[in-house]
Order: structure tokens, then C-alpha cells, then sequence
């Protein structure tokens, strides 16, 4: 049976780390409110960019340059670009294991193409790169601010191996937000642009060609998918640590009550040995 001494160490113990676990959920979420309002923010332009999109391609698809425009060439998937979005720091559930799982399922269904891997995220890179995989570039510290022209830079040298037809197809993996409590595993594909479906028809005005204006755009489109995934993936990384910092807190008080009723058993047990002790004495000594 521990001392009275050892178990009020581990209480102390515990209760400090409760005080860290609380201290880390406060902060995400006051992370998480900013990564929040910047992700709702960014989803009303990145509709207003599909359905522009639409409308252009569609005003464009008589026209023969429109079936050249590179970012649209659709050829066999025998080379394939993996952007695997995951987070810098653990505490977080199953955040980063989840993504990571993903990858690996997404690797093992395309075992006959040869899949290289665009790693944004400390967790991600250290674990295929102690793994031996194919590793074409590495981002670290991109989630804890995202910047458009850093993600912009990622998404150009997609586009540019893609024109080359060094690839031949691009897919991002990330964790959508879409709430506090879920986040949902998500596998996009970006490279050859699926052209969004047309709404409703808008008549344009049009001073270029539309199919220069749809080979001007697509970049764009591909640049803000890029940057939306970075954001969804912070926002959701922030609400998933803050969700398991709330769990690990409680989880210390009931441990923390559980030892305190023990010791309060063990210093009773110990009190009632001593009585047994002084009363034995007495009646010997009579």
C-alpha cells in the first residue's frame, strides 16, 4: 500500500497537468475563433469563384482553345501528387493520425501508380519521411498563420509539374471543419480542374476571349483550393485540440477524486491501526 506521502505527490501531480490541460484549451479556443471567422469568410468567395468559373467554361466550350487549356488535360493517373495537410503539434486526438491514415489508405488503393508526396505539416513529414516515402517538398509552421501567398507558392509548383506532365493528377488530403465537436476527413482532387456545374445561366460581357478568360482563372481556382484547405485544416486542428485538452481536463478531475478518496482511506486505515495499537497496549499493560 503507497504512503500518504506518494499519494498526495501523484495528486499534486495531477492537478498541475490539469491546470496545463485547461491553460492549452483556453488558448485553442481562442485560436480557434479567429481560424473560424477566416474560414467562413473565404467560403462565400470561394462559391462566387466556382460560379464564375461555371458561367466562363460554359461560355467557352465552343471554342476550340478551350479543349487545349493544360490545367483541364485529363490523361491516365500513372503519376500522382498527394498533398497531405496535417498539423505541427500532437495533443489534438485523432487529428493527425486520421489524415495520416488516409494517405496511406489513398497510396495502398493506387498501388500501380507511382504517387509522390507534397507534406504540409510537421506530424506528416516525420512520419512518411522515417517511412521512406516519395517526398517532393515539405512545409512546416504554414498552419499556425495562414499567409494566401505561401499557399499560393505550393500551388503554382503543382500546376507547373502538371502543365509539364511530370504529373498526372493532383489530390489534397486535409480535415474539413464543420464544427466544434467534427471534422470531416476530406480527398479533393484539384489537378486535371472538374469544371463546376452550371447553375444558372449569366450573360457576360466579355472584352477577352472566354476561353483566355477560363485558362486566366483556373490558376486562381486552384491557388484558393490550396488556401481553403490550409484554413479548414487549421480551424479543425484548433477545435480538435481544444476538444481533447476539455476531455484530458476532466479526465484529471475524476482521477484527482478518485485519489483523494483513496488516501482518505488509507489515512483512516492508518488512524484505526493506531487505536488498535493504543487500545492493545493499554489492556496488555492492565
Amino acid at each position: 500500500m503507497p504512503s500518504l506521502i506518494d499519494i498526495r505527490r501523484r495528486i499534486r501531480s495531477v492537478k498541475n497537468t490539469q491546470q496545463i490541460t485547461k491553460a492549452m484549451k483556453m488558448v485553442s479556443a481562442a485560436k480557434l475563433r479567429r481560424a473560424q471567422d477566416r474560414v467562413i469568410a473565404s467560403r462565400p468567395y470561394g462559391a462566387l469563384l466556382r460560379k464564375v468559373l461555371a458561367n466562363v467554361a460554359a461560355a467557352a466550350s465552343g471554342e476550340e482553345r478551350a479543349g487545349k487549356i493544360p490545367l483541364l488535360a485529363q490523361r491516365p493517373e500513372e503519376r500522382i501528387l498527394l498533398v497531405l495537410v496535417t498539423g505541427d503539434k500532437g495533443l489534438a486526438g485523432a487529428f493527425n493520425s486520421n489524415l495520416i491514415k488516409g494517405a496511406q489508405r489513398f497510396v495502398a488503393e493506387r498501388s500501380t501508380a507511382a504517387v509522390r508526396m507534397e507534406l504540409i505539416g510537421r506530424k506528416g513529414r516525420d512520419f512518411f519521411k522515417k517511412r521512406g516515402a516519395t517526398v517532393s517538398g515539405e512545409h512546416v509552421g504554414l498552419a499556425a498563420k495562414v499567409i494566401y501567398g505561401d499557399v499560393a507558392a505550393i500551388a503554382r509548383k503543382a500546376i507547373d509539374l502538371y502543365c509539364k506532365e511530370e504529373i498526372d493528377a493532383v489530390y489534397l488530403v486535409f480535415n474539413e471543419f464543420k464544427s466544434v465537436v467534427a471534422q470531416k476527413l476530406t480527398l479533393s482532387r484539384v489537378l486535371p480542374v472538374e469544371m463546376p456545374g452550371q447553375t444558372a445561366s449569366v450573360e457576360y460581357i466579355y472584352e477577352q476571349p472566354p476561353a483566355e478568360m477560363l485558362e486566366a482563372l483556373l490558376p486562381r481556382y486552384v491557388e484558393m483550393e490550396f488556401y481553403r484547405a490550409l484554413l479548414e485544416s487549421a480551424a479543425a486542428e484548433h477545435a480538435a485540440r481544444m476538444t481533447a485538452m476539455e476531455a484530458a481536463t476532466s479526465n484529471a478531475g475524476e482521477m484527482i477524486d478518485k485519489l483523494t478518496l483513496y488516501m482518505n482511506r488509507v489515512r483512516q486505515a492508518s488512524i484505526t491501526k493506531e487505536i488498535i495499537e493504543v487500545v492493545s497496549g493499554a489492556a496488555a499493560a492492565e
